[in-house]
């Protein structure tokens, strides 16, 4: 499938360019952002640059669907939004975002989710997807319960990062549910 853009009232969901470094960098090495992300961070620059390659590289074998998030009035990537993990055979993906911290609490990421949500139900025809975090994000989760996203299960100390076992809580989203709201 062709990459396709998406568009909200606020928003401009398109893809990631080699010229979204900077951001790409940023977002992948920021202390605050990776606090619940339970992943090394990225070194320098070119660690982005690998990530935005491989990244475009995935996609173009229809592996993952990976949009920057971009204000209307401004190309800049602030974000970035995922469907990966995909199971065709089962008809789910996993979803992943980010989101600059000047940008957040703003209502933007519930903008992009309802998007590239309807976009994964109807276009790449899901029947669920399944958003895995770490419990301790108060935030994410709160984003996941508005979207009518329902809690499927709860792993204790099933991932092992930097030292310590950490938990994982898994919340999903069927095709059904998503048409409802």
């Amino acid at each position: 499938m062709n990459f396709k853009e998406l568009q909200t009232d606020r928003l401009h969901l398109r893809q990631l360019l080699e010229s979204d470094v900077e951001e790409i960098f940023f977002l992948r090495s920021d202390s605050n952002q990776l606090k619940y992300l339970d992943r090394d961070p990225a070194v320098d620059k070119e660690d982005a640059l690998d990530w935005i390659r491989m990244i475009n590289n995935l996609q173009a074998k229809n592996e993952s669907y990976t949009w920057a998030i971009c204000l209307k009035s401004n190309p800049k990537l602030i974000g970035t939004f995922c469907f990966w993990n995909i199971q065709k055979q089962h008809y789910r993906a996993e979803i992943g975002y980010n989101l600059h911290p000047d940008y957040q609490g703003k209502g933007l990421m519930v903008e992009c989710l309802q998007s590239a949500l309807s976009f994964g139900f109807e276009e790449l025809k899901f029947h669920s997807v399944e958003a895995n975090v770490n419990p301790a994000n108060e935030k994410s989760i709160k984003l996941l319960l508005r979207l009518k996203f329902v809690k499927e299960a709860h792993f204790k100390e099933n991932y092992f990062y930097d030292g310590k076992f950490i938990d994982s809580a898994i919340y999903c989203l069927r095709c059904t549910e998503h048409l409802k709201s």
